[in-house]
């Protein structure tokens, strides 16, 4: 049965968050060292599990509200103190628009419900994406997965105990009629389908497969089996077995740490390794009661070192991550190797003082003995919640004054600058903002949109939204020409121009578009692994499916290069040379197969990708329109010149906005009064609506003038 007091589980623990700790900390033989949070969680799953279990015998009940009292004191005072903190220096040390980002992560976090937003926004947890770093409260993923476990197992254990009861119809004698194996078998069903699960939605949706409780449980499933384990089957195991046990659990897990990487698809079948060897462990420091059974590993993991840094774990975890995400955006770089020693030790400082003055006293000192009540424990919630809240209330108030609607800044005109007899057009307004621009003059007031909200400028799709796999066609608009946009999310970025195309002339749109799915027929990998990305694939053959069903008289295709390599056999391709002919053909293929079907089929030009994220540049500091205009990454050009090249061979209309963004190779991020991009390669839903008469005429949609 779980014990809460072996020294070994405390020194498990501190390996787990020291192999966390090394692998955000960049150690390269240590990559797969996040795999410690799936130590936590075999951890967790074998305490709580035992705890309960050992209630339901002695008092043939479990009371849900201790033990979410218990929790209460145990991760709240911790937590809530390193989210208040963490959003106070995202306020000192982010860009604004980042620093609201945090304000909302921090409420998601404090309702533990962090691992719920970062999958709907389909964060990849391993990779810093378009100048988009990751959330200093990203780690609290983990947290909410875990609370969500503790949520579910005590009422699934209470059902069981009814069920138990109803079924041996003695329910004053509900302890003895609930045996290990109903437990057991109860908990091997739900783990096993919580394992299938990992192992389909890993490979199917790995961005949001990462932070899902439901990929997740079965890890928390196996701990809690362990902990149900039947003492005679203990007591058989031989010291022999035990210790045998103990250092092939140590050489799986060292196994995971260092083979394991970002690369690999996870949690899903790899995920086994660290699991595997976390129950071996535990298994192996052999049953409580009876003396003389550790094994070496286990006295080692119970040296009173270890124990400390295992008592530390929680507070360690919960700093170690805003540590490491805020510390480079202070200092305005990466950090060094000694600056990144300097930076774990003040982890480590932090966490000792969190430890001894904040959790312990919540735990057993003064705190606790006022919160011993049931009731005053559980109002930690709401007051936790209340804190956090008010935090976040303030720095969202701080954010808009500084970033607010005040200031005369007009907007840019065309007035006095060099437009070369273009009038008024668009392109006079993008060569003004230009020469605005080098002239260093300040951002114009009462942008459009809003700056503090510019990441959330993106186009609606409806109930056609193909992110999720639908599989149906949504109209927009009435008339008697059909047009299909085909494409990612570039393509998606363009919409707005289409719908008002749509509202002004006699058109029909159907909007084809997948994020991060390229539309040229080739096998992309997915953006958080190296492994195809079926579900894109499986679009592209729908959707010249549909434009055979619906024969329109326009196909439009807008998209972006792969973003991490195109496969070549069962070989992943990353590099520009080795792309090019693969992403050649895969265009060639799509046009032709597009030609088909379509009376017409026109390429919309990749847009020019900036270096760096506009938002974040626009709203740090006080800068003016020149530090923010960019020069179009080389790349990206590059591999956008793959699809203008196939598409003039294959006699398709091309249409480069780049004029509408660019003047002279270099890309204003505020175009009149307008916030052109919302990231480093989408423009925003606002200018791209500003647009549409540009963009209609020049794919000869019959506009009226």
């Amino acid at each position: 049965m779980a014990n809460e007091l072996r020294g070994d589980i405390q020194g498990l623990r501190a390996v787990a968050v020291l192999v966390v700790i090394a692998a955000h900390a960049g150690v390269p033989f240590l990559r797969g060292g996040f795999v410690g949070v799936d130590v936590f969680f075999v951890i967790s799953g074998y305490l709580i599990a035992g705890l309960l279990y050992r209630e339901v015998l002695l008092t043939g009940q479990v009371s849900i509200g201790a033990f979410w009292a218990r929790r209460a004191r145990r991760i709240l005072p911790a937590a809530t103190l390193v989210t208040v903190v963490t959003v106070l220096l995202s306020l000192a040390w982010m860009s604004l628009v980042d620093a609201r980002e945090v304000v909302v992560d921090a409420l998601w976090a404090c309702a533990f419900a962090a691992n719920i937003r970062f999958a709907q926004q389909g964060v990849d947890y391993f990779a810093t994406i378009d100048g988009v770093g990751p959330s200093p409260l990203q780690h609290y993923w983990s947290l909410g997965a875990e609370e969500q476990f503790y949520l579910a197992w005590p009422l699934l254990l209470t059902l069981c105990l009814v069920v138990t009861a109803l079924l041996a119809k003695a329910p004053d004698r509900r302890a003895e009629r609930l045996p290990r194996r109903a437990v057991l078998t109860m908990l091997a069903a739900l783990t096993l389908a919580s394992l299938l699960w990992s192992v389909h939605a890993t490979l199917t949706s790995p961005a949001t497969a990462y932070f899902s409780t439901l990929t997740r449980a079965w890890e928390l499933g196996v701990g809690a089996m362990v902990a149900l384990l039947p003492p005679p089957f203990l007591r058989r195991l031989t010291r022999l077995s035990l210790e045998i046990m103990a250092v092939t659990g140590v050489v799986v897990l060292l196994a995971a740490c260092m083979l394991i990487s970002e690369d690999t698809p996870f949690p899903g079948i790899a995920a086994v390794l660290p699991v595997a060897a976390t129950a071996m462990l535990i298994v192996a420091g052999g049953p409580a009661d009876v003396p003389g059974r550790r094994t070496r590993t286990s006295r080692v993991l119970a040296v009173a070192p270890m124990r400390v840094v295992g008592d530390w774990s929680y507070s360690l975890y919960l700093w170690h991550w805003p540590a490491f995400v805020l510390a480079p955006i202070a200092v305005g770089r990466a950090l060094t190797g000694f600056e990144k020693g300097l930076t774990v030790l003040v982890v480590i400082t932090l966490s000792a003082y969190t430890y001894r003055f904040v959790e312990q006293p919540f735990r057993a000192g003064r705190p606790a003995h006022r919160l011993s009540a049931r009731r005053r424990a559980l109002s930690l919630y709401p007051a936790s919640a209340a804190l956090v809240a008010v935090t976040a209330a303030g720095a969202w108030w701080w954010t808009g004054f500084q970033g607010g609607e005040h200031g005369d800044n007009p907007p840019i005109t065309v007035a006095g600058a060099p437009i070369d007899g273009l009038q008024d057009s668009t392109e006079a307004l993008v060569r003004a903002s230009v020469a605005a621009a080098r002239a260093e003059r300040a951002v114009p007031s009462n942008l459009t949109p809003d700056l503090l909200n510019l990441r959330s400028s993106i186009a609606d799709v409806g109930d056609c939204d193909y992110e999720d796999n639908v599989r149906s066609l949504c109209p927009h608009g009435d008339g008697d020409q059909t047009v299909v946009v085909v494409g990612d999310s570039h393509a998606r970025a363009w919409i707005p121009a289409f719908d008002r195309i749509v509202a002004a002339g006699d058109w029909t749109a159907y909007y084809l578009v997948k994020p991060q799915c390229t539309a040229a027929h080739v096998t992309i990998a997915s953006l958080g692994s190296d492994q195809p990305f079926t579900d894109c694939t499986d679009f592209q053959r729908w959707v010249v499916d549909q434009v055979d069903a619906l024969h329109p008289e326009l196909v439009v295709v807008a998209s972006s290069p792969p973003v991490n390599g195109v496969f070549e056999g069962d070989k992943r391709r990353t590099a520009v040379g080795d792309i090019v002919p693969l992403l050649r053909g895969g265009y060639d293929d799509l046009f032709r197969q597009l030609g088909r079907y379509a009376g017409r089929v026109a390429l919309i030009r990749d847009v020019p990708k900036s270096p760096d994220d506009p938002a974040t540049c626009l709203t740090s500091g006080n800068p003016s329109l020149g530090d923010c205009m960019f020069e179009p990454v080389e790349r990206s050009t590059v591999l956008g010149d793959v699809a203008v090249d196939s598409a003039y061979a294959s006699g398709i209309e091309v249409v480069d906005p780049t004029p509408w963004l660019c003047y002279q190779g270099e890309c204003p991020t505020v175009i009149g009064g307008t916030l052109s991009y919302r990231d480093t390669d989408h423009i925003t839903t606002e200018y791209a609506a500003n647009l549409w008469a540009e963009l209609g005429n020049a794919l000869t949609m019959g506009l009226p003038s």
